[in-house]
C-alpha cells in the first residue's frame, strides 16, 4: 500500500474518531428505534421508515450538529486532552486544526439548511444548538455544572425532537428524553471526575474541582434519585409492560452504577463508569421494543 493511501486511511480513521462515530451511530439508532417502535408502533415496514424523508432529514440534522459539537469541543480542549487522554488526541497530530474548523462549519451549515425543510420550530432548535455548542466548548464547559446541564439538555432534546414532527407521541418521547437527560448529566459529571488533572491545570471550574470528588459523588446520587422519581411519575401513566421493563433492567443497573461510583477513585475507574452510563442508556432505548 502506497504512503498516500496509508495517509488517507489514517486521516479518515482519525476523523471518525474525532466526531465520535460510535456515539453518532447510537444517536441515529435511538431515533430510528423511536420511529419504528413508538411512532410506527412496530407496524410500519422498513421501506416505509426508510422512505420517511422528513424523519431522515431530522436524523441527519441531529447527527451533523452532534458531530460538529464533538469537533469544536476537541478543538478548544487540545491542551487539556494532551494531559487527560494523550492517546486519544488526533487534532494537531494526525488532523490539522484548520480541517476541524472547516468541518465544524460545514456540518453546522448543512444541519441548519436541512432544518429549514422541517419547520420553524425545529430550525430554531437546531440553530440555537449550534450556537450553544460553540459557547459550551469555548466558555461554558469551564463553569461548574452549567456546561454539564447544557450537554444533558441537548441530549434530551435530540431524543424528543421527533415529537415535533409526530405530536401524538409527545408523552412517551418525553419519558425517553427525561431518561436521556439524567443519564447524560450523570455521565458528564463522571467525565469531569475523570479529567480533574488536566481541567485543574488549565483553570476549569468543574464540579469535582470546586466541590471535591466526595461531594460530587453525593450530588450524582441526588441526580439519580431525581431521575428515578421523574421516570416513576411518567411511568405511572405508561403501559404496565414498559413499567415492568424499567423495573427489571434500568433500575438494577442504576443501583450497580451507584455501588461502583462509591468505590471509584481513579481516572480509569471513572472512564469505566462513563462507558457504563452508555450501556444504561442503550438498555433504556431497547425498552422501546416492548411498547
Amino acid at each position: 500500500m502506497s504512503n498516500s493511501k496509508i495517509h488517507i486511511k489514517t486521516s479518515v480513521l482519525a476523523f471518525l474518531k474525532l466526531i465520535r462515530s460510535v456515539n453518532l451511530i447510537i444517536l441515529a439508532f435511538t431515533q430510528y428505534m423511536g420511529r419504528y417502535f413508538i411512532i410506527g408502533k412496530g407496524e410500519d415496514s422498513i421501506a416505509t421508515i426508510i422512505g420517511d424523508g422528513r424523519f431522515f432529514i431530522l436524523v441527519l440534522c441531529t447527527v451533523f450538529v452532534a458531530a460538529a459539537g464533538y469537533i469544536i469541543n476537541d478543538y478548544y480542549d487540545i491542551k487539556i486532552d494532551l494531559i487527560n487522554k494523550p492517546k486519544r488526541v488526533v487534532l494537531g497530530k494526525i488532523l490539522h486544526r484548520r480541517i476541524a474548523l472547516i468541518s465544524h462549519t460545514i456540518l453546522n451549515v448543512l444541519a441548519c439548511v436541512l432544518a429549514v425543510f422541517l419547520g420553524k420550530e425545529i430550525f430554531i432548535i437546531i440553530l440555537s444548538t449550534t450556537i450553544l455548542m460553540w459557547f459550551y466548548a469555548n466558555q461554558l464547559k469551564r463553569i461548574a455544572l452549567l456546561g454539564n446541564i447544557l450537554i444533558a439538555a441537548l441530549t434530551g432534546i435530540a431524543v424528543y425532537l421527533p415529537a415535533l414532527l409526530y405530536t401524538p407521541y409527545q408523552q412517551i418521547l418525553l419519558l425517553y428524553a427525561s431518561f436521556a437527560f439524567f443519564i447524560s448529566l450523570i455521565r458528564e459529571i463522571i467525565k469531569d471526575m475523570e479529567d480533574v488533572k488536566g481541567d485543574e491545570e488549565f483553570g476549569c471550574k468543574t464540579l469535582p474541582i470546586v466541590w471535591g470528588i466526595r461531594k460530587t459523588k453525593n450530588f450524582i446520587y441526588l441526580i439519580g434519585l431525581l431521575c428515578i422519581c421523574s421516570i416513576c411519575i411518567i411511568l405511572y401513566f405508561a403501559d404496565s409492560t414498559i413499567q415492568l421493563y424499567f423495573l427489571l433492567l434500568p433500575a438494577p443497573l442504576f443501583v450497580w452504577l451507584g455501588i461502583r461510583l462509591f468505590y471509584a477513585d481513579t481516572s480509569a475507574q471513572f472512564l469505566s463508569l462513563s462507558n457504563f452510563c452508555k450501556w444504561i442508556m442503550l438498555v433504556g432505548v431497547i425498552s422501546m421494543v416492548f411498547l
